[in-house]
């Protein structure tokens, strides 16, 4: 067994969350000039189920950050494994995540990413800042579910799908 008694924080904080799986979402969102933006999230979680809201963290240095404004709409989009590639895309460079016929505009006029697990519409209702990261809840206006599968995830700096243990 490894012996990580010597690790900083830092790098104890780094090596826990490599092994801990987290479901794969993109957030996508429209800049002041109306041009598409978005990033790949692995912290959506539900906040309350009535009224429907949830929450997100991102870095406040992301080239989303700017478009994430008390009032604006979001489309946060749920990943399977039939979505590795789209992951790939919207995890890489900012200026390449829209270039392709994977989106088209959605409710507001947002980029709505296509043949994803769930999609759901929702209105930033407040921010939290901490240090150079944000938390981020939102209110869910409206949505649809897509094709089943298999959710993905990210552990261990590898994108993985989920198995039944049953």
């Amino acid at each position: 067994m490894t012996d990580y008694s010597e690790l900083s924080p830092s790098q104890i904080f780094l090596e826990a969350f490599r092994r801990h799986g987290a479901g794969i979402s993109v957030v996508t969102a429209l800049k002041k000039d109306g041009s598409p933006t978005g990033f790949t999230a692995t912290s959506l979680a539900s906040l309350s189920a009535a009224p429907p809201l949830a929450t997100f963290n991102m870095s406040q240095t992301a080239s989303s950050w700017s478009s994430m404004k008390v009032d604006q709409s979001v489309i946060i989009h749920m990943l399977s494994t039939d979505n590795l590639d789209l992951a790939q895309k919207m995890s890489g460079e900012a200026s390449e995540r829209f270039a392709g016929d994977h989106w088209s505009p959605g409710p507001d006029g947002l980029p709505l990413l296509t043949g994803v697990s769930a999609w759901l519409h929702a209105k930033i209702v407040d921010t939290m800042e901490v240090e150079f990261s944000a938390s981020v809840a939102v209110r869910i206006l409206g949505g649809n579910v897509g094709p089943g599968g298999d959710a993905l995830v990210y552990q261990g700096k590898d994108y993985r799908g989920t198995t039944s243990l049953g």
